[in-house]
């Protein structure tokens, strides 16, 4: 059996961001797809960080679950994020879980921060290809600030999801334990599915 190697000092997409001064992202204005566990390494809100630094982040976008992950529902509402004042416009919204045209106006970017399970059935993988698509057809630069798989990028195991049986708890044909991170994810997805 192989051991997995574990390393206190890895960075997640936003560590790296914050070390270079959030300079891919200065002069766009930002819609940000998050949700509690868009933390730093020291714990502070991906937002709060970027409003710090200069980010122009405009809107933020909530996954299910919403943006605290405390939402118990099918539906989850548009909100105001009361720390820093900016709209929280909803990606699980009864059938919706699309960009509104509201919610797109005035953006250059979309970036996804948000800490995935490792496992096909939760449903941030398929905000991340459903966001995917609505940047590709709004012409929208996408950023994913990966974060690592946390039960690892080692294992494969599971048997693989149906093309027929694909839905929101099931985006795209993946074995049950994906090993893979939300940045792979993205660039799978992207490829397969021809998004550009």
């Amino acid at each position: 059996r192989r051991a997995v190697a574990r390393n206190g000092q890895t960075l997640t997409g936003l560590d790296v961001l914050e070390e270079e001064g959030f300079a891919r992202l200065r002069g766009k204005r930002i819609g940000l797809i998050t949700n509690h566990t868009g933390l730093d390494r020291r714990g502070r809100r991906n937002v709060d960080v970027m409003i710090e630094a200069g980010v122009e982040v405009r809107i933020l976008l909530a996954p299910e679950h919403g943006l605290s992950g405390q939402q118990e529902a099918d539906h989850v509402a548009d909100a105001k994020d009361e720390a820093s004042g900016l709209p929280v416009y909803s990606l699980y919204s009864g059938g919706n879980r699309g960009l509104s045209d509201e919610a797109a106006a005035g953006l250059d970017a979309l970036v996804f921060d948000i800490q995935d399970a490792g496992v096909r059935f939760y449903t941030y993988i398929s905000t991340l290809g459903h966001a995917l698509e609505e940047a590709a057809r709004r012409k929208l630069a996408f950023y994913v600030l990966d974060r690592p798989n946390p039960i690892n990028g080692v294992r494969v195991e599971g048997p693989m999801l149906d093309a027929n049986e694909l839905s929101f708890i099931g985006y795209h044909p993946l074995p049950l334990r994906h090993a893979m991170t939300v940045g792979e994810l993205a660039r799978l997805f992207n490829q397969e599915k021809a998004i550009r």
